[in-house]
Formats: structure tokens, sequence, C-alpha cells
């Protein structure tokens, strides 16, 4: 359990690491509002024209005697457009991460040397082009793992009151790990760890990841709220990742610095 209040800690010092650094904020809001408008364009167009296509896909139904027509086909589009959320929400991280990759490694640089107690920065020494190719295939294959739980907990959701209660609780703990390895996959592929490596990494530190994934995983259910926190998310996810690899961080000595302080002084007053 102290590690869930962990991973919450290391979100919260990401935000507050970006709320310093006000020009490294401006320039991580870019990647994701640019995002932000291709996946909204996408969603209107999907409400605007889903009936119509749900209509062509399904012309068995087109005999079908109302309003057994009606229901079925307003069932799908309904359906569809969930989907479509749900997708919206497991693929916005790594399409804003791709993106802004120039724009997020570069932030995760400066956290890592602010924090780094000789201020320098894991460097992968890959050309740009390289990196953006790497980071396509891993997210990739991290979608093709967060769809298939996606629809396993989506047919779930069809049992009753299990599905309207559990598995929604199980959904954002699966999507706030997912997206904690996105996040992490910035400053851990700087260091050359493999998506697999990463994998394994993160799924031995499972408390901590969840704390630091899942309120983001219900945050970033509101997109415009995913656009602003998207650079914190990115800071404190490099944070996190120094402790998962047992770097040593200047700001937590210097917070057990102050620890001992206060111990030693509480010490002298009695």
């Amino acid at each position: 359990m102290r590690d869930l209040g962990t991973g919450f800690h290391y979100l919260l010092k990401g935000q507050r690491w970006v709320a310093r650094h006000g020009k490294q904020y401006g320039f991580g809001l870019i990647p994701g509002l640019v995002t932000l408008v291709l996946y909204v364009a996408a969603l209107v167009a999907l409400a605007t024209w889903g009936e119509d296509f749900v209509s062509w896909a399904t012309p068995f139904a087109d005999d079908w005697s109302s309003p057994w027509q009606g229901l079925f086909r307003g069932f799908l589009t309904v359906v569809l457009f969930a989907l479509a959320l749900l997708l919206a929400v497991l693929t916005f991280t790594a399409v804003t991460l791709l993106v802004g990759q120039p724009f997020y490694e570069n932030l995760s640089e400066k956290v890592d040397r602010d924090v780094s107690p000789d201020g320098t920065a894991p460097e992968s020494g890959l050309p740009l082009w390289r990196e953006l190719l790497i980071s396509a295939r891993d997210s990739l294959r991290v979608l093709v793992r967060a769809l298939l739980w996606a629809v396993l907990l989506f047919a779930l959701g069809f049992i009753p009151f299990v599905g309207q209660t559990v598995v929604p609780v199980i959904g954002f703990f699966v999507t706030g790990f997912f997206l904690t390895e996105e996040l992490t996959g910035v400053a851990l592929q700087r260091r050359g760890v493999e998506l697999r490596a990463r994998l394994a990494l993160l799924r031995s530190r499972k408390t901590l990841i969840w704390g630091f994934g899942t309120p983001l995983a219900v945050a970033f259910v509101v997109p415009f709220v995913a656009v602003f926190l998207m650079p914190g998310a990115v800071a404190g996810a490099t944070l996190m990742a120094r402790e998962l690899l047992g770097e040593e961080t200047r700001g937590d000595n210097q917070e057990d610095g102050d620890e001992e302080t206060g111990v030693r002084s509480a010490r002298d007053l009695t």
C-alpha cells in the first residue's frame, strides 16, 4: 500500500516540477493540443456519420420492421461511439508522445539534469528518426496489448452489476498501467531499456505503477485535462523511472536531509 502513495507522490512531483519551469510546460502543451484537435475532429465526424456507417454495414437489416431496425442500429451506433471513446483514451497518450517526441525528450532530459547529482542526463545516442521509429513500434505493441484488455473488459461489462461496478474499476487500473508504460518509456528508451524489459520492470512494482497511473487514467477521461497534465506526467514518470532503476536523485537526498534535520531538531527540543 505504501507504493500506491509513492506513485501518486511522483505524479504530484511531476506537476510541481513543470509549475516551476514555465517555459518547458508551455512547450509540453503543444503536442497534446495538436492531438486533441485531431481526436475531437475524428469523434465529431463519427457522431455525424456514425449512424450512416452502421446502416451501410448492416444491409441485412434493411427489411426489418419497426421498431427492431431502429433499436438494432441505434444500439450498434452507441457501441461504436463507446468503443471509439475507449480507443481514444487508450491511445491518446501514445499518439501524443509520438507527435511530441522531440518536445518530451527535451523535457525528460531537463528533469534528469535537474535532479541528477552530477547534473547530467542519459542519452540514447540515436538519431531522431531512429528514436521515432522505435517509439512508434513500441507504442503499437503496447496498443495491441491494451486493446486485448479493452475487448475483454468491454465483454465483461455486459455482466449484470459486476459489469457496472467492478469492471470499470479494473479498467482504470489496466489503463493506468499502460499509460505509465508509455510515459516512463520516454526516459527508459533514452537509457536503452527495451520494451520487454520495461514491462518486466513495471510489473515488479505494480502498486507503484498503479498509484501513478490510475489517478492519471481517471483524469485522462476528460481530454482537456489530459492536455494540461501531460507535461507534468512526463516529468513525474521520469522521476519515477529513476527510482525503478535505482538511480540516485538529488531531490530525494535533500528530502531525506530535511527529515533528518527535523528529527534532530525534535530531539534537541526534548
